[in-house]
């Protein structure tokens, strides 16, 4: 596992083994958008900072650091020893969260640096919120190293689905037959009566458990223990996790991943955390995953690009008034937003989002057919620049892709290294021969990650062409 933790198969598994199931009581869980936990609750002199949060990975680090510091007991299972596991938990993350400003621009991507910003600023005001409001008990070991350390364990090891009520109970269900004979058995009605008033229960459970859930938008983040182990890969994951509602506990089982060959044992067992960019997995979970099939490039917004630059690729000045349309249409990004202070995960500035799967956002591509286009194109187009959603000739999405081509170009040219100078870079640190031995772990991971961003830049340019 690298040094870490994971999951071994110690013998040959099949699609649909049962690897692990794990019973509701031993996970910790959160529920959106309002969360219900007495116990945690009761650690705040106003429950409201806790229940209402909008962070659930917040609340999930107050659940972690109120159990490590024995403040609550474990759900209903006060007996269970959680030790074990809580002591197996890393206590320190390789996070750019963690990095030097100096380490930060070795990324050489100012989405991630802006984004890392953004979640110092926002997890220090949450966590100044949740100390100001908590009892002394809690106050005392609430450092915010170990508010971090919550939170970046709940971001790495919590997974999410939607909310399904509550787990089967067969108690209501044992309780109306009950009735329901009774009420046949002393003439109180007719055997279609008593199946209505069944048929009513049976139906009240089901818009409890699922319909209702659904309605208000319920959500449920869950930190399941052992299970929280397995790691990451996007094309070898091998398993997934499932509520099992019947037996009110969560599963790992084995799934075939369309190849129908076991899992061999002394493998290791892989599951996926979803898709994830490599921006989200370096960000949160502190790894890098090569040739991630969903890995993102975010440029900066179109009205930061080199206009003159795109003019002379294309051989052609581009018309008065359309960069004003297309600003007046929102296809520019903003200009009124502060890094600092916008949410870690979102793209708030309206950069330009490249993906491995779908190349250049097609907004952008729309936005790049109407500022090439001739007085023709535009007209033809009945000047709006919705029509430029779709191709409007031969000619016009030439133009737009060598635009497009040429802004990726540039965005390439302006990093400091190339991406064979970083292989090679990579090659030396983590060689065991000649390596430099002085290398750091984050050193070696804003190697890899910025490789990771100029092969997906290479691979759009190369489709463009």
């Amino acid at each position: 596992m690298g040094g870490g933790l994971g999951l071994v198969a110690t013998q040959d598994l099949k699609a649909k083994d049962v690897v692990i199931e794990v019973p509701s009581d031993l996970t910790l869980t959160v529920q959106t958008p309002s969360d219900n936990n007495r116990a945690v609750e009761d650690l705040f002199e106003d429950r409201k900072v806790y229940c209402n949060s909008p962070h659930w990975w917040a609340q999930l680090s107050i659940q972690l650091n109120a159990l490590d510091g024995n403040l609550i007991s474990h759900g209903k299972n006060a007996d269970v020893q959680m030790r074990p596991w809580l002591d197996s938990l890393p206590r320190q993350f390789d996070t750019p969260l963690h990095w030097s400003d100096s380490a930060l621009a070795e990324l050489q991507y100012t989405h991630l640096t802006d984004a890392t910003q953004a979640q110092t600023t926002l997890w220090t005001s949450l966590w100044e919120e949740m100390r100001r409001n908590a009892k002394p008990e809690l106050a005392n070991i609430l450092s915010f190293d170990k508010f971090v350390w919550g939170c970046e364990s709940a971001r790495s090891r919590a997974f999410s689905g939607a909310y399904s009520g509550t787990a089967f109970s067969p108690a209501p269900y044992a309780f109306t037959l009950v009735l329901v004979g009774a009420y046949i058995a002393l003439g109180m009605g007719t055997l279609e009566q008593a199946a209505n008033g069944a048929a009513v229960v049976v139906c009240g459970a089901i818009l409890r458990d699922f319909v209702v859930p659904k309605f208000l938008k319920q959500r449920r983040y869950v930190i399941c223990p052992f299970i929280d182990m397995a790691n990451h890969e996007s094309t070898r994951c091998r398993a997934d996790v499932a509520f099992e509602y019947f037996a009110n506990g969560y599963s790992l089982a084995i799934n075939d991943n369309g190849s129908g060959t076991p899992v061999k044992s002394g493998s290791e067992l892989y599951i996926s955390y979803g898709t994830r960019s490599n921006d989200q997995l370096l960000q949160y979970y502190g790894f890098v995953e090569p040739n991630n099939p969903h890995d993102v490039y975010v440029m900066p917004p179109i009205r930061t690009w080199d206009i003159a630059a795109l003019e002379q690729a294309c051989g052609r000045k581009f018309q008065d008034g359309r960069l004003q349309k297309l600003d007046r249409a929102g296809l520019l990004g903003r200009t009124d937003m502060n890094p600092a202070t916008s949410s870690a995960a979102a793209n708030k500035a309206g950069g330009v989002v490249v993906t491995r799967a779908g190349g250049m956002d097609p907004a952008a591509i729309q936005a790049l057919r109407a500022l090439v286009s001739t007085d023709k194109e535009w007209e033809e187009a009945r000047e709006a620049i919705g029509n430029f959603s779709e191709p409007r000739g031969t000619q016009n999405e030439a133009m737009a892709r060598i635009a497009a081509k040429t802004a990726l170009e540039l965005e390439l040219a302006s990093k400091p290294t190339t991406r064979e100078e970083d292989e090679r870079l990579l090659q030396v640190m983590t060689s065991t021969k000649g390596g430099l031995v002085d290398a750091s772990r984050e050193e070696q991971l804003a190697v890899s990650f910025r490789i990771e961003k100029k092969k997906l830049l290479l691979e759009t340019i190369a489709g463009l062409k």
